[in-house]
């Protein structure tokens, strides 16, 4: 009986370790596939337009 109440316990600390080292790749995932986010927006020819620097300088025409 004592060997059965290892295996069981050995099995759910293998259980364990599996659902860390699951969560852990997901999250290296989540932060990657991020980071391609952000490189590939940084790239992206239909970005947001940003108003010209020198609209302001300027005073307007009568």
């Amino acid at each position: 009986m004592f060997e059965y109440e290892m295996h069981q316990l050995r099995a759910a600390d293998l259980t364990r370790e599996a659902d860390r080292r699951r969560l852990l790749r997901e999250a290296r995932a989540a932060k990657t596939a991020a980071r391609a986010d952000r490189r590939s927006a940084r790239h992206d020819t239909e970005g947001q337009v940003s108003p010209a620097p020198w609209r302001n300088r300027f005073t307007r025409a009568a």
